[in-house]
């Protein structure tokens, strides 16, 4: 549980950061137009910050860590978004700086991170199934209360 909570802290640190270096670089190059930078940190704050935070409540009420899968989801989802971020960064300070063609492979890992992304979240939804639905779940006396109510 502490992981989930440090990691939704830290993209929310990440994420408001990121909005401020884009404001100051784009600033700083007297830029004015559409940067990828623009939306590094509505990623950050809604995929890493929100979404994680999410999990943290899902986690406390069906103890998804116990999940095999769990910490495939986490480790997946976190990398997709680190690549994703890193590229979106990378791609937008080009544009600031004038770059009219970019390599190929900025989208392809772009792409990359957004299917590690997708596959974190079709391993949180196999996670939470079993532990909705699985022989476990109906036994853990914690689940059975929380879904009472």
């Amino acid at each position: 549980m502490k992981k989930l909570f440090y990691s939704a802290f830290a993209y929310m640190v990440i994420g408001v950061l990121s909005g401020l270096f884009y404001r100051e670089y784009t600033k700083a190059a007297d830029f004015q137009g559409y940067t990828q930078l623009s939306i590094v940190h509505t990623h950050l704050l809604t995929l890493g910050f929100i979404v994680l935070l999410i999990v943290l409540i899902l986690e406390k009420l069906f103890a998804l860590s116990e999940s095999k899968l769990f910490n495939w989801f986490f480790w997946t989802y976190n990398a997709g978004l680190v690549l994703t971020a890193a590229i979106m960064v990378v791609h937008g300070m080009l544009q600031v700086d004038g770059a009219k063609d970019v390599s190929a492979a900025i989208p392809g890992i772009a792409g990359l991170g957004h299917i590690f992304l997708s596959a974190g979240m079709v391993l949180l939804f196999l996670a939470l199934r079993t532990r909705l639905f699985g022989a476990s779940a109906k036994n853990d006396a914690g689940t059975s209360a929380a879904l009472a109510g």
